[in-house]
């Protein structure tokens, strides 16, 4: 068999695993809660929880559809599981994907992609759990001996420089999606009134869709002899 007829496979597998486990993770979440309101008989009016999940909704729901998008072509279809079933998905499991397919100089979207970036999650996974684990122990006493100016610039942009981090990487493989990717931000928040949420989704699905035309525009300068043409490179 070719590589490329084991992706059918591997992502029959990878749902057939991935989907009850997370739907498993999701229920089991509840176990504490539940446990709590017995033991204590405190059940909370159900008005105001559903008033709390509407305003989590409000505030995240856009993410329910962003993250999985965006983040699916470095993290493919099993790492898409491990990621949202472990979290610290943005600063921890994307860079690690990202880059363990870049030194491996695995294209995204076959099955050498798949493995290599589940691989570097599952290591990112064991690595975050000994890391956290340190962290609950000596984090708080290790930070609070830093110097003023480098624990606030920790805190206040270590994600950022994560995210750009990762965005050059890309960036550096695509730059005309790169330049497409800033500039819907950019635009959006420079003409003001655009909420975040509507900023975000206007920012990957815009991407998404440039990278579909330059992509099929590329397809058919290849067929017709062309040239390379809109090569998103």
């Amino acid at each position: 068999m070719e590589s490329k007829d084991y992706m059918p496979i591997w992502r029959k597998k990878s749902i057939l695993i991935g989907s009850p486990t997370n739907i498993l993770a999701a229920l089991t979440a509840f176990i504490p809660v539940i446990y709590l309101c017995i033991r204590y008989n405190c059940w909370p009016d159900p008005k105001l929880v559903l008033s709390a999940w509407g305003m989590v909704v409000i505030s995240f729901g856009a993410f329910y559809v962003v993250e999985p998008v965006s983040y699916y072509a470095a993290l493919g279809m099993s790492g898409t599981y491990l990621s949202f079933l472990s979290g610290n998905i943005g600063n921890m499991r994307v860079p690690c994907a990202a880059l363990a397919q870049d030194v491996t100089e695995s294209k995204p979207g076959t099955i050498q992609a798949e493995v290599v970036s589940t691989m570097a999650i599952c290591g990112s996974i064991i690595t975050n759990l000994i890391a956290t684990t340190a962290a609950a122990f000596v984090g708080v006493a290790v930070v609070s001996l830093l110097p003023e100016i480098i624990s606030e610039g920790l805190k206040s942009y270590a994600s950022a420089a994560i995210f750009g981090a990762t965005l050059g990487n890309f960036g550096m493989k695509y730059p005309k999606v790169a330049v497409v990717a800033l500039v819907i931000p950019v635009a959006c928040k420079l003409f003001g009134g655009v909420p975040a949420w509507l900023i975000i989704l206007l920012s990957v699905f815009g991407t998404v869709l440039f990278s579909r035309i330059c992509y099929v525009l590329e397809k058919k300068k290849a067929v017709t002899g062309e040239g390379e043409g809109y090569a998103l490179e």
